[in-house]
């Protein structure tokens, strides 16, 4: 398996989860995605799917894939990359304390 690519923007979002932030998909009424992320200080911030999708098929985050707002939790995978991001143990919303 090669080694895992991260955008820079990527690589802000795990920490941004790390640090506990909320990364939500929203749909609309003609089912149209839009990914925000909700840190715990400060204003919304709007991401292009993109880099959730990323995200997600590299198996680091995964939803609880409710409609019409899902939530994308750190996977173990997902939390390792994180703390090593961060440079030490997270707590955030995790896949197995959901």
């Amino acid at each position: 398996m090669g080694k895992l690519h991260l955008s820079p923007t990527e690589e802000e979002l795990l920490r941004q989860l790390a640090r506990g932030s909320t990364l939500k998909t929203h749909r609309d009424i003609d089912g149209r995605k839009v990914c925000k992320l909700h840190p715990l200080a400060g204003p919304v911030i709007e991401l292009e799917p993109e880099a959730v999708n990323h995200l997600k098929a590299a198996g680091l985050i995964d939803s609880n894939k409710k409609f019409p707002a899902a939530t994308y939790l750190l996977t173990e995978k997902g939390r390792r990359l994180a703390e090593a991001l961060v440079g030490g143990p997270v707590h955030p919303l995790s896949a197995k304390n959901y």
